[in-house]
């Protein structure tokens, strides 16, 4: 067990660190974080992925100019702060280097396009605003009034509607498939530009929500969802890892 921190009188070890992170509901995040690196490391290992003395040079003065060390005694005592073996520290940075080059490889502009292909449903979006009532009478009369006078959506959700969108009209904004529970997207989405649907109850029946649908954005390939089938795909690949391999957190 190794000491850590001081602080006046304090001490905090190494075990007791952990059970920190664990409290505070950080250890489970980093430990994935952590896993999912190492998986990658491995399945590299496996596919003959090699990094170079050379690539590995660059990447570690790449790094070391990036922490401001311009010396080699600099590094050295950056190293030693840290209590690292430059052996340690080159594994480090090869390890890095496996994990990018792997990803690099699951994560393809051709994947990413053909996921798209297969799944453009699934990034459709559509531009939305609600008014969330507290009782299903409330929410009845309301709708009742927006069935005479559509154009008093915003009026009605400033006057009328105890979510925090109130002040912007209801206005929500741009939503995805997935940001909404499961019964109320499907209604949601199947829903044309301008209709007014509802109310739908909360799963605890504690408030009611009315919508409208300002606009449907059907899917483009533009750079927020390529990020986003990037990381779709990251975590399809690390899940179908992590099942070939014998975890175990101690």
């Amino acid at each position: 067990m190794t000491n850590l921190i001081r602080i006046n009188d304090e001490i905090i070890s190494s075990d007791s660190f952990v059970k920190l992170l664990r409290l505070s509901g950080r250890f489970d995040g980093l430990i994935d974080d952590i896993v999912q690196e190492k998986l990658a490391v491995h399945s590299a290992r496996k596919h003959g992925v090699r990094i170079t003395p050379e690539s590995v040079q660059q990447r570690s003065d790449q790094m070391r100019r990036v922490n401001g060390l311009h010396r080699a005694v600099e590094m050295k005592r950056y190293l030693e702060s840290m209590r690292v073996t430059p052996e340690e520290y080159e594994i480090y940075v090869t390890e890095t280097l496996c994990f990018e080059k792997m990803m690099e490889q699951v994560v393809t502009e051709d994947k990413v396009e053909q996921f798209f292909r297969l799944n453009s449903p699934q990034f459709d979006c559509i531009d939305v605003s609600h008014i969330v009532l507290d009782s299903a009478g409330k929410a009845k009369e309301i709708l009742a009034i927006l069935g005479d006078e559509p154009e008093r959506f915003a009026e009605l959700a400033q006057e009328h509607s105890i979510a925090d969108t109130r002040g912007d009209g209801g206005h929500i904004g741009s939503v995805l498939r997935g940001a909404l529970r499961g019964d109320v997207e499907a209604k949601v989405f199947h829903a044309q530009k301008g209709e007014i649907i509802g109310p739908f109850a909360s799963q605890d029946g504690t408030c009611f929500e009315i919508f409208r649908i300002n606009e449907k954005r059907p899917a483009v390939l533009d750079d927020d969802t390529k990020a986003e089938i990037r990381r779709v795909l990251k975590e399809q690949w690390l899940a179908a890892q992590a099942s070939e391999h014998r975890l175990e957190v101690m």
